[in-house]
């Protein structure tokens, strides 16, 4: 098996930074030594080199952080990004539906998938949650794509038999389609399988009674779906479920609330919601770009820290106005400082890298660059602009890292590797 070194600046989370200290892991002039696709060692260049004689050695000039992890993405709303004009519910009517309806067709689905990750790798992201439509020609189509890359990728069939014309299946299609689904796909290479309800709107009681079952029949897969986003959306669950205490206990009722799960926004949740989280280990995708552009509010972070609510990153594409998980880091910033929540720059990392790891259970893979992990790794250029080399000289890590957050996007992405490999080039495009 071929051996590889890559010498430079190096730096990764190994735990949650509000769990404890010292979660920092850092070396100003690292090694990492990456063999069929992982680190075999990691540490100090004058200490882990001498170990490996002969080792092929090459330098990169940036820092390099862990692959980053999208926790909730919408490959198929990618064509409409920006899309002007109204709230949740109303932006859905208006923009996505529509454009979902065209994902019946596998060619179309191909093309799209391709252009999403060649989109991803740019933004430096090497692992997502994705969600795909109610056509199960656009997770094959997707999974078809990430595999062809390599690339760890989390996708499902969208379930809702009570979506509008076009986008709408059956109970026995969700629960046919997704078991099929998942015996092709789940655990082939670096792929993995969420069951996908929309939201709790989208589904019969009947469906998400299903979602409840293919869940308890394949334990490794995940659920994925929103949760709480907008108060419109909150006040039409609770006029549905009346015996649901709240917006989560009515996905609770049908076994949907596992450790498994995770939740995309979680912006207004009673503090029962977020104790239940907490018991049950699900989680909350964060998705601060996407909340600030439709309107829906800004994440309470100190409500989740309260009660040891596992939490990750998402870019949340089409609502989402940034792929790249650097701004979005920066926006979580922002949408904590209303709430007396200052959002640490290290904190942030890791919500982009492990603790999107751990709410996709990925983390024994990727996350961390430790040793034995999957060598996905991105090299991050904090003088990509002029502005950003102004802010960034001299300036501390800490304060390099929250200028990458605030003032960076995939121009900061010099480089993104994947298994070792060379990926993207911010030069050269796709290798």
């Amino acid at each position: 098996m071929s051996i590889k070194g890559f010498r430079g600046e190096i730096l990764s989370l190994s735990h949650d930074p509000a769990e404890a200290p010292e979660a920092v892991r850092y070396e100003a002039d690292g090694l990492l030594v990456v063999e069929a696709g992982r680190v075999v060692a990691r540490g100090a260049f004058d200490v882990v080199c001498p170990r490996f004689p002969g080792l092929a050695v090459e330098q990169l000039d940036g820092l390099i952080v862990p692959g980053l992890i999208d926790a909730h993405v919408h490959y198929p709303q990618l064509g409409r990004i920006a899309s002007h004009g109204a709230q949740l519910l109303d932006w859905l009517e208006r923009h996505i539906f529509p454009a979902e309806k065209a994902f019946a067709d596998p060619a179309h689905a191909a093309g799209v998938a391709e252009e999403f990750l060649d989109e991803l790798l740019r933004h430096g992201t090497t692992s997502a949650l994705v969600f795909a439509t109610v056509h199960a020609a656009s997770v094959e189509a997707f999974f078809a794509a990430a595999e062809a890359r390599e690339l760890r990728m989390i996708c499902g069939k969208v379930l809702m038999d009570l979506g509008p014309d076009g986008l709408r299946d059956t109970v026995e299609e969700a629960r046919a389609e997704s078991a099929a689904l998942i015996a092709k796909w789940h655990g082939r290479g670096r792929l993995g399988y969420a069951v996908t309800p929309r939201y709790a709107l989208t589904s019969s009681d009947e469906q998400l009674a299903a979602a409840g079952e293919l869940l308890a029949a394949h334990p490794g897969v995940l659920l994925h779906t929103h949760l709480a986003e907008n108060h419109a959306e909150i006040a039409e669950v609770a006029a549905r479920f009346t015996e649901a205490v709240d917006y989560l206990d009515a996905y609770d009722r049908f076994g949907l609330v596992t450790e498994r799960a995770v939740f995309a926004h979680g912006v207004h949740l009673p503090d029962r919601s977020c104790a239940r989280l907490a018991e049950t280990g699900a989680g909350i995708a964060v998705c601060p770009s996407s909340n600030f552009f439709l309107g829906s509010g800004m994440f309470d972070f100190g409500q989740a820290e309260r009660h040891g609510v596992r939490l990750g990153l998402g870019s949340d594409i089409g609502a989402g106005t940034s792929l790249s998980l650097l701004h979005n880091g920066g926006l979580a910033y922002q949408a904590g400082l209303p709430g007396g929540y200052v959002l640490d720059p290290f904190r942030a990392l890791w919500l982009a890298t492990g603790g999107s790891a751990r709410l996709l259970h990925i983390e024994s893979e990727v996350g961390m660059l430790a040793e034995g992990q999957e060598a996905d790794f991105v090299v991050l250029d904090d003088a990509a602009t002029p502005l950003m080399a102004r802010r960034t000289a001299g300036a501390s890590l800490a304060e390099r890292l929250f200028a990458l957050q605030v003032l960076g996007d995939d121009r900061a992405v010099r480089r993104t590797y994947v298994l070792g490999r060379c990926a993207w080039d911010r030069d050269g495009g796709r290798k």
